[in-house]
């Protein structure tokens, strides 16, 4: 996902190879994360899904695209740390359009470390090395989550001046980012002591990072929806961050039913809030769906903005597939069936573009 700022514009020569790959690793932003991201949810979502889908094909396929997304957080990291710009990147922080996406990171981290114990089962097993792996990440992506969220709330407070035509729904990225951890962190508690304060401790870190995400995007959440009905329809390249606004949503909801499984008391309250904003989710889906076919009738250029259809969508997906869990109503294991299939057709489409584009040096420019 990218701004205008960030997006690639088309072009109408590729670029000869030498220009195309001096400086590659400077050419990666942190808004490539979201491809991570997004290859990641798909693994996650497949390993969700209620029972009566799943099969050894499911689990195989889901496998296959974690181990993608492992590769894809290795060899985008590296490629970051090689870049060697602190100065650099201390400067994007100065750009707002650019600095939101700080948010991306952390979240790929917690999304691959994740599918270690779950999509990732078949390949890495579930022992302690599955375990370290999830581990390691949800503590590294957690500390870098909040450091970011933190970070871009202050500079909002006291440096930057967004414009409210300038608001976009790429703001939540930061602020979405610790309620990935809520929603990831359950998954570690069944392997914390038994005895002692240790799985209490984490239950009660995940609920607080939940409040810390919530309360933030609902600050947030209004300088957004004013720009976009105040201002007129985004520009087109930023259209695809409409569905940016499911991924709290999804995600919180995913949260609430995760919580169930350390804190059965709090059943109740994850059926009525999960319920709850699921249907605000659908609703909001709708409406970036016609937004986006609009747009593309009239002429949306591909850009890194694109994968903004992959991971939000996907939270919706683990969303009512824990709603699922929790009720087994065939209502959610529908929704969560029908919006994995969408969610595989976005990251086909995006993945296949990105590629083309990486190949032709489209998504590569100069630095």
């Amino acid at each position: 996902m990218a701004t205008t700022a960030t997006a690639a514009a088309p072009r109408t020569l590729s670029p000869a190879p030498a220009t195309r790959l001096s400086g590659l690793p400077g050419r990666f932003g942190p808004n490539w994360y979201a491809a991570v991201m997004g290859t990641a949810i798909v693994a996650n979502g497949a390993h969700a899904l209620p029972a009566a889908v799943q099969s050894r094909a499911l689990a195989d396929a889901a496998a296959a695209v974690w181990l993608l997304s492992l590769l894809m957080l290795t060899a985008l990291a590296a490629l970051r740390l090689s870049a060697r710009r602190l100065p650099n990147r201390i400067r994007a922080l100065d750009d707002p359009a650019t600095a939101v996406f700080l948010g991306c990171p952390p979240m790929a981290m917690l999304a691959v470390g994740a599918g270690a114990l779950g999509a990732g089962a078949p390949l890495v097993g579930h022992g302690s090395d599955a375990v370290a792996l999830d581990a390691a990440l949800w503590i590294g992506g957690t500390v870098y989550a909040v450091g970011a969220a933190a970070g871009i709330m202050y500079l909002l407070l006291n440096r930057y001046r967004v414009e409210r035509a300038e608001a976009a729904p790429t703001l939540l990225l930061p602020v979405v980012a610790p309620m990935v951890s809520a929603a990831l962190g359950p998954a570690l508690i069944p392997h914390l002591p038994a005895g002692g304060q240790a799985r209490d401790t984490m239950l009660a870190l995940c609920v607080g990072l939940f409040g810390v995400s919530l309360l933030a995007t609902l600050v947030l959440l209004p300088g957004i929806w004013s720009r976009l009905i105040h201002e007129g329809p985004l520009p087109p390249a930023l259209v695809p961050t409409l569905f940016l606004v499911l991924g709290p949503l999804g995600q919180s909801v995913t949260a609430a039913t995760q919580f169930t499984t350390a804190a059965p008391a709090l059943r109740g309250f994850a059926l009525l809030y999960g319920a709850t904003v699921i249907g605000f989710a659908l609703l909001w889906l709708g409406v970036a769906v016609a937004t986006t076919v609009r747009t593309l009738r009239s002429g949306m250029p591909f850009a890194m903005t694109w994968w903004a259809f992959t991971f939000p969508v996907g939270t919706c997906v683990t969303g009512t597939a824990g709603l699922w869990h929790l009720t087994g109503l065939d209502l959610f294991a529908v929704l969560s069936v029908s919006l994995y299939a969408l969610l595989l057709t976005a990251w086909t489409v995006v993945g296949v573009r990105t590629v083309r584009g990486l190949a032709t040096g489209v998504l590569l420019p100069a630095v």
